[in-house]
């Protein structure tokens, strides 16, 4: 009887990217194929599903300009997976802010905060904006 140590996979490289349009049917789209693409990859899905939840919904409320699109990629390392959604509303500042208690939108940003290791905003070029969240993988998010 063989009891081997599973092994990790290789060490891989992975990159995903969708041009989607600025619709409340093209944020849907970027949170259905992203989930099945990291569902492939083998990446647990808890924390990326929310974040790119909230920032495919920013991306069409907030950052939607009539005509362009938005973007999703995904790029996995072995030891993160960072998401970014770029948009073409350059001109809107990013604070994530606690709206009053009652209020029943404007958590986004600090749903994403909570649920990432590590995000922020990349400007331009103008009239872009990248906002990105980065989620530390562990061991055994990737593998047995």
């Amino acid at each position: 009887m063989n009891h081997e140590t599973p092994q990790p996979p290789e060490a891989t490289h992975h990159y995903f990217r969708l041009q989607l349009s600025s619709t409340p049917r093209g944020a849907r789209l970027a949170r259905l194929l992203a989930v099945e693409q990291l569902r492939e990859w083998g990446v647990r899905l808890t924390a990326p599903r929310q974040i790119i939840a909230e920032l495919a919904s920013n991306a069409v409320r907030h950052g939607h300009v009539k005509g362009r699109d938005f973007a999703l990629a995904l790029d996995l390392s072995p030891a993160r997976l960072r998401i970014e959604l770029v948009d073409t509303r350059g001109d809107k500042d990013l604070e994530p802010t606690a709206p009053p208690w009652y209020a029943e939108q404007g958590r986004g940003l600090l749903l994403v905060a909570a649920f990432a290791d590590d995000w922020g905003v990349d400007w331009g070029p103008v009239p872009r904006k990248t906002v990105w969240a980065e989620v530390r993988l562990r061991e055994e998010s990737q593998w047995g």
